[in-house]
């Protein structure tokens, strides 16, 4: 199980309203992203599923049970923070089933609990070792084999990865991903980066301001956002955003289209573009190019274009993939 359902679900801070009404369904068994811009609401809405804050109205359901004045370790739920938060004078078997300890667990059980996650996690050779042995890819395993251990109706990660560098980040994303597909338990994952939102997640949730601007698939998010503000947030490099009179040619306020979905000629096109930066990524190729009437745009092109900076180049838009929006920054659906 693990179907977590938020209604009406308030925080407020004294005289400051963090979060002003938030309705969700979260299915079981499902991977959800919660994502925005920092100081959006994210974490502070993750401790209130989580009972780590106290709710200022509405309530919380876990498989339609009312936890909303739970404490947390009632809630059946298991929370992986920033930091790892191990025992340093402990073994990696010792962190991980510490609390299956402090909860009166038989010593077999706990022993048979923790090779389990141990195995699931790839730290059976470290188990003896400390965590000032470990890398810090390892030191968050094994702060998830903890959490492994409790059997949780559902995973609450808060921004888990922020501490490991580029390449650990990916590692680890994807142990966090085989981990949701073998173990098929409710993973709610907080993050600011919205590369990590659209690879892992089934769902994602875009907050900003406490409010939940779109929430659904994450191919459903990057091609057809709701507002200007999903459709800036969700995608990297962002969408282009066109306003004013090039916009209305268009049949809109404002209009905007993805890096991707431009056509690149130095003969002809619709907007003749001065190339401004130009950054190769091997497989793919993105020009910073400047356009008149329209300031820079970001343009995506497959492999080495050959280009410089102060090039010429010609742009035409693909007109199927132009997104419409009107002046108060909605999707205008045709």
């Amino acid at each position: 199980m693990g179907k977590i359902s938020l209604q009406g679900v308030r925080k407020t801070f004294a005289d400051v309203v963090v979060i002003p009404g938030v309705d969700l369904e979260i299915p079981a068994g499902s991977f959800v992203v919660f994502v925005g811009p920092s100081g959006c609401g994210k974490s502070t809405l993750l401790r209130l599923i989580a009972g780590l804050e106290d709710l200022s109205g509405g309530h919380v359901l876990i498989d339609d049970k009312d936890v909303s004045d739970f404490a947390p370790a009632q809630r059946g739920l298991s929370m992986v923070f920033q930091s790892y938060a191990l025992y340093p004078h402990m073994s990696v078997a010792s962190n991980i089933g510490f609390g299956l300890k402090m909860a009166g667990v038989p010593k077999p059980e706990i022993e048979k609990k923790v090779a389990y996650a141990a195995n699931l996690l790839n730290l059976t050779e470290y188990l003896a070792r400390r965590p000032g042995q470990l890398s810090g890819g390892q030191r968050q395993r094994v702060a998830i084999g903890r959490a492994i251990v409790r059997e949780p109706k559902a995973f609450l990660f808060d921004e888990p990865l922020s501490n490991l560098d580029a390449a650990l980040r990916v590692q680890m994303r994807l142990e966090i991903t085989r981990l949701h597909q073998s173990l098929k338990t409710t993973m709610i994952y907080v993050t600011h980066d919205q590369v990590e939102a659209m690879t892992m997640a089934d769902m994602i949730v875009v907050l900003n301001r406490g409010n939940i601007e779109q929430a659904g698939a994450p191919m459903e998010l990057y091609e057809t956002p709701k507002n200007l503000f999903v459709a800036k947030f969700i995608g990297s490099p962002t969408m282009n955003i066109i306003e004013g009179e090039r916009a209305q040619k268009y049949g809109a306020p404002t209009i905007g289209i993805r890096p991707e979905h431009i056509r690149i000629s130095r003969e002809a096109g619709d907007w003749p573009v001065r190339v401004s930066i130009v950054e190769r990524l091997g497989s793919d190729t993105f020009l910073y190019v400047e356009a008149e009437g329209m300031g820079q745009l970001t343009v995506r092109a497959e492999g080495d274009l050959g280009a410089k900076p102060g090039d010429q180049l010609f742009l035409s838009p693909d007109a199927g993939r132009l997104h419409r929006f009107n002046s108060e920054g909605k999707a205008i659906r045709s």
